[in-house]
């Protein structure tokens, strides 16, 4: 071996694996791409592997690579936890990258709060904030991921999980319309305008439907979209409806989105959203930190008042 390998090339070794791409490598690390560039020809000498070999117009890891990421990032993780002093440790001083998978619903609810909170406290912290492909826990065994929020699962014996809140849908409008002026809403006013339906899989039909039908009634779903934050800003049209989870529509308001949140005069289902972490992390001071500033921020808007 002509040239150590340390740990700022498998900072490289982790970010290129992150991004599969040398130039979002550098932005991440703040490195210049020829620099990248060439710690990744360090890399495929130290470790006698092509790392990541072209496809198309992208980069693919080889099967080493892949298998060697996870290693890699608990070994940074520990390196990470060596900087900061267990018992009693300044947040201002740690050097730490957390990645938050997060249910798409609470991304632009989460997210935006949570970096400000934690950009105050621990300005040196970085967070990565992860889609939600499935709900896998391996993703947390093998340190890609250190915290999981999501609608509640049944979780194996090896994870932690944590109750945050329990969500239900309300139906958004536009705060200036006939219906955001009206004093709630009813079954009439369900099926009588037209509805914007928010759903990753296209889907024109939910709950809702099956609780009109109980009673012989039916809506009308105008449009689909992917997310609850695109539904409910096309609910600022007059008079369209879209339901969202009760957290999202608080947010947008308190944000200052002309909004108004109705209660849906049905019983809908609600969600449990819980916390899952790994044991590994469990008395981790930063983790325990997280989880704690998570609750905290979370916590005003499960208050806030709908209707």
């Amino acid at each position: 071996m002509t040239e150590e390998l340390d740990l700022n090339l498998l900072r490289v070794f982790d970010a290129l694996m992150d991004t599969g791409s040398v130039k979002e490598a550098a932005a991440r690390l703040h490195l210049s791409a020829p620099a990248t560039s060439r710690a990744l020809s360090r890399l495929r000498r130290e470790m006698n592997d092509a790392i990541l070999v072209r496809a198309g117009r992208g980069l693919v890891p080889t099967p080493f690579a892949r298998r060697s990421a996870a290693t890699v990032k608990t070994l940074l993780d520990a390196a990470d936890g060596l900087r900061t002093n267990p018992a009693g440790s300044d947040p201002r001083s740690w050097r730490r990258t957390f990645t938050i998978r997060l249910n798409d619903a609470l991304v632009p609810v989460l997210a935006p709060r949570l970096t400000r909170r934690i950009a105050g406290e621990a300005p040196e912290v970085r967070l990565r904030f992860a889609r939600q492909d499935s709900k896998e826990p391996d993703l947390l065994r093998d340190g890609s991921i250190d915290l999981d929020v999501t609608a509640a699962v049944p979780s194996p014996p090896d994870l932690h999980t944590a109750k945050l809140f329990t969500d239900r849908f309300v139906a958004v409008v536009a705060a200036d319309s006939e219906l955001g002026h009206a004093p709630h809403l009813t079954a009439d006013d369900l099926c009588r305008h037209p509805h914007v339906s928010a759903s990753r899989r296209g889907l024109f039909r939910g709950p809702l439907d099956d609780a009109l039908e109980r009673i012989g009634r039916s809506r009308h779903v105008a449009a689909v979209v992917p997310s609850y934050t695109v539904g409910a800003l096309m609910a600022l049209e007059q008079d369209v409806l879209c339901l969202v989870p009760r957290v999202t529509a608080a947010h947008l308001i308190e944000r200052g989105v002309p909004l108004r949140a109705h209660q849906v005069p049905f019983d809908l289902p609600a969600t449990d959203i819980e916390l899952r972490w790994h044991r590994r992390l469990h008395d981790d001071p930063a983790s325990r930190w997280l989880r704690d500033r998570i609750r905290a921020v979370i916590q005003p808007l499960t208050a806030a008042p709908s209707g």
